[in-house]
Parts: C-alpha cells; structure tokens; sequence
C-alpha cells in the first residue's frame, strides 16, 4: 500500500468533515477579533486539538463499531490498524499543547480543557445522560480560546459564547442521530439515546436555530443586507436539517448542521461582528 493509500483511511478516521469546519470557523473568528498572525496559531492549535479527538473517538471505540458493522469505519475496514490511529491521537494531542500555548497561558489553558472534556466524551461521558455537556462546553470555550489571546486577554461578550454553546448543544443531537441503531446495539445509552431520534432532532434544530437568533439580534450594528441574507439561508438550513432527519438522510442532517456553522459565523462576520465588541 503505497502512502496515499495509508494517509487517506488515517485522515478519515480523524473525523475530516467536522474537524476541517470547527478549525476554519475558529480560524474566522480569530481574524475577524485581530489576531493578526496569531491566527494560525488558532488554526493549528484548533486542527491538532480535533485531530486528537477523531482520532481517539475512532480509536476508543473500535470495537463498538465492529459489532455494530460500521464497514465506513477505516480500522473496521482494515486499512488502517488501530495502532496507527491511537498512536496519531497522542501524536496529535501533545502536539495541541504548545500549539495551544502559542496564543498565551490564559488562552491555552482554555483551550486545552476544552480538548480534554471531547476526550471525556468519547471515553466515557458519550454513554451517560451527560452525554450533551462536553460538546456544550467544548464549543463555548471556543470565543474565549480566541479573544483571551488578545492583547489585555479580554473575555467574549456574553452573547457570543451562549451562541456557541448553543451549536455545540444542537450539533450534539444531530451528530448523534445516525449512529443511534448501533450504539443501542453495543451498550452506549447518551442523552439522544433516552429520549429518541424524534426528540433528538427537534432538539437539535431548536438549539441550532437559537444559536442563529441570538446571533442574529445579539451584536451590536446593524446586520445589513448580507448578513442579513446569510441568517435567513441558515435558518433555511436549519429547517433542510430537520428534513433530511424526517425523511432518514440522518447523515445529511448531520453535514447540513455544520453548513448552519458556519452560516452564522458568516453572518457574523459580514455584518461587522468581532468578539471583541
């Protein structure tokens, strides 16, 4: 097997869809604060961090994932061996450390719990009526990892982390919905688990369509006509989640979540936004 051949089934077990989103809308946001160049210190602290929990998501949960016959899985697949992905987890997860620090101790420090409460989720807390709290707190940590790093290490504005909050809560309940079947199957019984797909998905797009509002209404200045145009495609997008859910693209409702992501940082972004207003 030639390296491209290694390299592919490796970056698809790191979970490549949400990690590339998570790292870019990170990314904006540091742009848009001032970061200046210490924006690609958050870029690359923020892609390690999210390399280390796909990787280990997929590495810790291995063998719940053969016996729920996730062939799309690569280390069920064999083309990669679970060897190599734990080892590019640790890899990973050390390298976040310093990448981390890069934006100072108060920032790094942040961002590093943030990292450490994904990687209790996919150890144990994904398996428990908690199951919500670390995407919660993971996301809302993400504006102060961004505006501590700034000169002074001002906090973000309330409303900016309550929106994010508000994505990584309703992200939890979409993400959780395709793999709903098996995980019952092996044991695994989160929050999405007890109270069932249809609550799940309401949930979801309830949170998801909350972060938008007060993303929405929240800044200070006017949104203008594009960002204005961006809000009402993310909640489009909002409601095509719920339809995906309703009609069993669960994985669609999954990537469309995401697209809602980023929409609001967008529309954030265009009206002017920066948390450091």
């Amino acid at each position: 097997m030639g390296e491209t051949g290694r390299v592919i089934p490796l970056l698809r077990a790191c979970h490549l869809q949400p990690t590339m989103a998570v790292t870019a809308i990170a990314t904006t946001l540091a742009v848009s604060a001032g970061r200046g160049f210490g924006s690609g210190w958050v870029a690359l602290a923020v892609l390690s961090g999210q390399f280390s929990v796909g990787w280990s998501n997929d590495y810790l949960d291995r063998d719940r994932d053969r016996l729920a016959g996730r062939a799309d899985k690569p280390i069920v697949a064999g083309q990669v061996t679970a060897r190599t992905v734990g080892a590019a987890a640790l890899v990973a997860a050390l390298l976040c450390v310093p990448l981390s620090m890069m934006s100072g101790w108060r920032a790094g420090t942040i961002h590093l719990a943030a990292v450490a409460v994904a990687w209790a989720y996919n150890g144990w807390l994904q398996s428990t009526v908690a199951s919500v709290v670390p995407y919660t707190l993971a996301f809302a940590a993400l504006p102060a990892f961004v505006t501590l790093g700034l000169p002074g290490h001002p906090l973000p504005p309330v409303w900016a982390t309550v929106a994010a909050g508000l994505m990584g809560t309703g992200a939890h309940f979409v993400n959780t919905l395709p793999d709903l079947g098996g995980d019952a199957r092996t044991g695994v019984r989160g929050l999405t688990h007890r109270v069932g797909p249809g609550v799940s998905l309401a949930l979801g797009a309830l949170f998801l369509a909350s972060a938008t509002a007060v993303l929405a209404v929240a800044p200070p200045g006017r949104p203008g006509l594009l960002g204005s145009a961006l809000v009402a495609v993310a909640l489009v997008a909002v409601m095509a989640v719920v339809g995906s859910g309703l009609t069993g693209h669960l994985r669609t409702a999954w990537s469309l979540a995401l697209v809602v992501a980023a929409l609001n940082v967008a529309a954030f972004v265009a009206r002017g936004g920066s948390l450091t207003a």
